[in-house]
This record gives C-alpha cells, structure tokens and sequence, in this order.
C-alpha cells in the first residue's frame, strides 16, 4: 500500500513539477526532488526513468552529486521567472495583487541567486552521455 501512495504522489509531483516549468508561482524543482525521492522508495524502474531518460535527469543528478546548481542553470531560471512573472503582472488588474506578486519574485529570486553553483567535474560529464 505504501508503494502505490509513493507512486501516486510521485507521479502528481512530476505533473505538477512539469506545470510549474510555465506558470509562474508553482515552482518546479521541489516538485521534481520529491517524485525522485518518492521513486527512489518505490519503484526503481521510475527513479531510473526520471534520473536518466527525463528531461530534468541531468539537474537532479547534479543536485544529489554536488548539492548546487550547474553553471548557467541560475541564469536561465531567473530569466524564465521574470518572463512568467511579467506575463501575470500584466494580466492582472487588481493592485495589491500586482505588489503580492512582485513581492513573491523578489522572494524567488533572492532563494534561487543564494543556491550554490558547482561545475560539472569531466567524469561526472562522461556518465551523464
């Protein structure tokens, strides 16, 4: 019984991880790390699947490697969340919601330029190929 929930709430985290790649305040990497925790406690085929055939594989193995984000992920991910943000910012016409907003970014961005960046080392770039 505990197997299936693992993998009911793993793949719900996957979608839900994936919906938050485009819409603004669902974020995505809590999501992912915790289907690969759940997968790791239930279904090795799973956990495999998401370390080395999903599109978020590379990210996870690094975090479990080196607990930090790849070069130029942080880039990246600041720019998408700027977009996505301006994008609901201009949609909405209430105030107060526009400053929570702004408010939610700030908060974003202040976690995610705080995280720690570590190179790929060449052997882990080998095993990831």
């Amino acid at each position: 019984m505990q197997r299936i929930i693992l993998l009911i709430i793993g793949w719900l985290a996957i979608v839900l991880g994936t919906l938050g790649v485009v819409l603004p305040l669902l974020p995505t990497t809590p999501f992912i790390l915790l289907a690969a925790w759940c997968f790791a406690r239930s279904s090795p085929r799973f956990h495999q699947w998401l370390l080395y055939r999903s599109w978020f594989g590379v990210y996870i193995r690094h975090w479990q490697q080196h607990r930090a984000l790849p070069p130029g992920v942080k880039l990246r991910a600041t720019l998408l969340m700027i977009g996505t943000f301006a994008v609901s910012i201009w949609l909405v016409n209430l105030f107060w919601l526009r400053i929570m907003l702004l408010c939610m970014l700030a908060a974003l961005l202040l976690f995610m330029w705080r995280m720690p960046v570590v190179a790929r080392e060449k052997n882990d770039e080998k095993n990831i190929n």
